[in-house]
Formats: C-alpha cells, sequence, structure tokens
C-alpha cells in the first residue's frame, strides 16, 4: 500500500514538473515608458518698441513702447502691461521744438474663472498725457465677463462692473464713480498672423454727458519664431477735455516687437 502511494505521488510531481516546463516563460521585464511630464502653465511676455521720424521741411520725432505679460493658470488669468509714446516737432522757423506727445499708461487684471466662460476681475489702470493736461487718471474696476467664444484660434468677451476714477485733468483734482463697459476680440488667422480689437467705455453714473472711450485696433505678423511686426491704431475719447484741449487722440504706430 505504502509503494503504490509512492508511485501515484511520483507520477503527480513528474505530471507537474512536465507542465510548469512547458508553460510560456514570462516576457522579460523592460524599463517602464518614461510618462511626458506635463506642460507648466509659464508667463508669455513682449517688449515692443516703434520710432518715427521725418526730416526736411517739418522735423518730427514719435517714439513709443510697451511692455506686457500674462499668465493663465487652472482658473486663473493674470495680466499685466505699460506703454509710453513721445514726441517732438521742430518748427523751421523759430527752431523751438514742440511737444506733440507724451502718454504713459499702466494697467492690472486678473480674472478668476467660475465656469469654462464666466468670470470675475479686478483691474486697475494708470494714465498720464501730458499734452491732453491729464496728469494722472486712476481706474479702479471690479466686475463680471463672459467669453462668447473661447477657442484656441478666437477669444471673444464681454466686461461690465462698476469702477472710481481718480484724475487730475487741467490742474483741477477731481473723482467719480463710473460704470466699465468693456469687449476684447482676437484671431489668429495662423501661427504667423493675428488681429485684435478692444473697447471700453466709462460713463460717470451721475453725469453720462462726462465719459472716457478707449479703443484700440491692430494686426500682428511674424517675422520669427520671437520677432513679430505690428500696425495698430489707438484712439482715446474723453468728452469733456482739459480747457483749451480737444476731446480725442490717435496714434498710429508701427512697432517690432520681441516675445519671451
Amino acid at each position: 500500500m505504502k509503494l503504490h502511494n509512492t508511485r501515484h505521488w511520483l507520477l503527480l510531481t513528474g505530471l507537474i514538473g512536465v507542465l510548469v516546463g512547458s508553460a510560456p516563460s514570462a516576457p522579460a521585464q523592460t524599463p517602464a515608458t518614461k510618462a511626458v511630464p506635463e506642460k507648466k502653465p509659464r508667463w508669455e511676455s513682449f517688449a515692443e518698441a516703434g520710432l518715427t521720424l521725418a526730416r526736411g521741411n517739418s522735423e518730427t520725432l514719435l517714439a513709443t513702447g510697451r511692455i506686457g505679460t500674462g499668465k493663465k493658470w487652472d482658473k486663473n488669468e493674470i495680466s499685466l502691461g505699460a506703454g509710453a509714446a513721445y514726441g517732438e516737432t521742430e518748427d523751421q522757423t523759430t527752431g523751438k521744438n514742440t511737444v506733440n506727445a507724451e502718454t504713459a499708461n499702466a494697467f492690472a487684471q486678473y480674472n478668476r474663472l467660475f465656469t469654462e466662460r464666466l468670470y470675475g476681475y479686478a483691474r486697475a489702470d494708470g494714465y498720464h498725457d501730458g499734452v491732453a493736461d491729464i496728469d494722472y487718471r486712476v481706474t479702479l474696476s471690479p466686475g463680471l465677463g463672459y467669453y462668447f467664444i473661447k477657442t484656441k484660434a478666437t477669444l471673444l468677451s464681454a466686461e461690465v462692473g462698476p469702477g472710481y476714477v481718480f484724475e487730475k485733468k487741467g490742474g483741477q483734482e477731481d473723482n467719480y464713480a463710473t460704470i466699465r463697459l468693456g469687449e476684447k476680440f482676437e484671431h489668429k488667422f495662423n501661427d504667423r498672423v493675428r488681429v485684435w480689437e478692444w473697447v471700453e467705455y466709462l460713463p460717470q453714473v451721475d453725469d453720462f454727458s462726462n465719459y472716457i472711450l478707449n479703443a484700440e485696433v491692430g494686426v500682428e505678423s511674424s517675422l520669427s519664431k520671437t520677432l513679430n511686426l505690428r500696425v495698430y491704431a489707438v484712439y482715446t475719447y474723453n468728452s469733456v477735455p482739459a480747457a483749451g484741449r480737444k476731446t480725442n487722440d490717435v496714434k498710429l504706430v508701427a512697432a517690432l516687437a520681441v516675445k519671451f
């Protein structure tokens, strides 16, 4: 009986050995494929400069410059910018130089997305125009915005909110509550060409005959990976200008911009 059981045991172990030996071996371990790291949101910045010179019957100089940066991450969007323009004209008879452009401006805006398209914003603007006799104008405005179009190629948004203006114009200080209505549009035809425009309207709450209108429209074309050519027009309208000044100003600018 014992011998009989021993034979069964040997037969069973032999069968297991055959099955194990004929079973397909496990594939050789290969190094794990490296995961492609996610692109981290980064600041996208630019610096631009434009220069216009005229010589001959008239001698004029107009220099412009702007810098800007922005970043989008998670549900946050931030944009910052500043610019300046200075111009002179020389009287050919007297040789006297007259300043015909002297502006400086800066802005900061933060957006917090509530949904894919709806956002709240906080914005601050500063402005100076020596020729228009505006020593300073500071505008603070929180509000709501909405992206009507939000694709890789096209952005169209509108903003509305209360605001407050502090200014010194024509030697007189003034401040008042306002409503800010804004609209922005940008479209990229391809990787090399884009157009943009924006407009904002700021009427005084208790006197709608006193209002400010700012607008810009432009086109940009890439000359290289980092160098772009920009041509744009800037329009400002102040319904109640300083004494002896006109209500509107228009600048047409051609500039080279470096992206980094």
